[in-house]
C-alpha cells in the first residue's frame, strides 16, 4: 500500500480536549511492555519544525512527493539544492529532553520497542537502541537504479566540491530536511549521480506518496502484537503509515495513549490523550518513576 500524501484532516468535534494528567502515561510505562511510536513533534525542541503544529511547515511548504521526484529532473534539481543546504543545519541538531527520556525508559527495560516516523536520527543519538525508522533516515542515500546505499556525509562532501559557490541563506529548515529556497537561490546547482552506476540518487527516506517497505510494515505490526500498550509521542497521525498501528492496537484491545500538543487523527482510538510539550512531560514521567535521564538523578 502506498502512503497517500494526505496533508490535512478535520479533527472530531465529539472529543473533549486533551488532559494534562500524566498519571496514565506513567502507569503504562511503569508497567512495561510499551511500544513507542514517535513523530515530528518530539523533535521540535531540537530546532526541527513539525509539519502540522502551530507554525508547522505545511502552512508554507509542500513536501516533495515520490512521484514528482522520480518523474522530474527539475524537481530533483530543486530538491537536492534545498536538501544540501538543509543538511548542514539538520545534521547539527541534537537530542532534546524528550529523546533522552525515551532512551532512559528503554535502558530501564520498560519499552518493548520504538518506531519513529522521523528521519533525523535523534532517538539513536540520545541512546535508544533497535529503533525502527518507519520512514527511513536522511543520513543515507540510495540509488534508484542499482540500489547502492552510501552515507549522506559522503554525498554532502561531493556536492560541496561540485558547488563551491553555493551559499544561499534560508531562515527555515523543514522536517524532511530541506530548506526553503527560491528558484533564483537554487540557480544552477549541480546534482550528482550514483558513483556506482550513474543512476539517480534519492535520500533513503519514504517520500509522501511512496510505499513503506512491506517487510518494515510487518515488523512494526509484530511489535504492536507483542506490546502491552502503544504510546504515541508527537505525531498528528495524519498519514496512514503511522495511524494503521494505532488502529491495530485498538482492534487488539490494547491501551493507546497519545501525548501531543494538538489533536490527532488517532484520538478516537486513544484512552488517554495528553496535551503537553513532550520534553517536560516525559521528564516529569521519568521523575515520577525514579528513572534517571542522562545520568541526572530522578527528583
Amino acid at each position: 500500500m502506498r502512503m497517500r500524501p494526505t496533508l490535512s484532516w478535520t479533527p472530531s468535534a465529539d472529543l473533549p480536549p486533551g488532559t494534562t494528567d500524566l498519571g496514565p502515561v506513567a502507569d503504562a510505562i511503569g508497567t512495561g511492555g510499551v511500544l513507542v511510536l514517535s513523530g515530528a513533534g518530539i523533535s521540535t525542541e531540537s530546532g526541527i519544525p513539525d509539519y502540522r503544529g502551530e507554525g508547522g511547515s505545511l502552512s508554507r511548504h509542500t513536501p516533495m512527493t515520490y512521484q514528482d521526484f522520480t518523474a522530474s529532473a527539475q524537481a530533483r534539481h530543486r530538491y537536492w539544492a534545498r536538501s544540501h543546504l538543509g543538511w548542514r543545519t539538520f545534521g547539527r541538531a541534537r537530542p532534546n529532553a524528550g529523546h533522552r527520556a525515551v532512551a532512559a525508559f528503554g535502558r530501564s527495560g520498560l519499552l518493548s520497542g520504538l518506531i519513529t516516523q522521523n528521519v533525523d536520527g535523534l532517538h539513536q543519538a540520545a541512546g535508544s537502541r533497535s529503533v525502527v525508522e518507519l520512514h527511513g533516515s536522511l543520513d543515507r542515500v540510495r540509488c534508484l537504479s542499482c540500489g547502492a546505499v552510501s552515507p549522506r556525509r559522503e554525498l554532502a562532501r561531493r556536492l560541496g566540491a561540485a558547488n563551491p559557490g553555493f551559499h544561499p541563506v534560508s531562515a527555515t529548515i523543514n522536517p524532511d530536511g530541506d530548506a526553503d529556497l527560491t528558484d533564483e537561490q537554487v540557480g544552477d546547482f549541480r546534482v550528482l549521480p550514483c558513483t556506482v552506476c550513474g543512476g539517480v540518487l534519492k535520500p533513503d527516506v519514504v517520500f509522501f506518496g511512496e510505499a513503506v517497505p512491506p517487510q518494515r510494515v510487518e515488523h512494526c505490526r509484530e511489535l504492536v502484537r507483542e506490546a502491552t500498550s502503544l504510546l504515541v509521542l508527537g505525531s498528528s497521525l495524519t498519514v496512514m503509515s503511522g495511524l494503521r498501528f494505532v488502529r491495530q492496537a485498538a482492534r487488539d484491545g490494547k491501551p493507546v495513549l497519545i501525548v501531543n500538543r494538538d489533536p490527532t487523527r488517532g484520538d478516537v482510538h486513544a484512552g488517554t490523550r495528553v496535551a503537553l510539550p513532550l520534553g517536560s512531560a516525559l521528564t516529569t514521567v521519568a521523575d515520577r518513576l525514579g528513572i534517571p535521564v542522562d545520568g541526572r538523578p530522578a527528583t
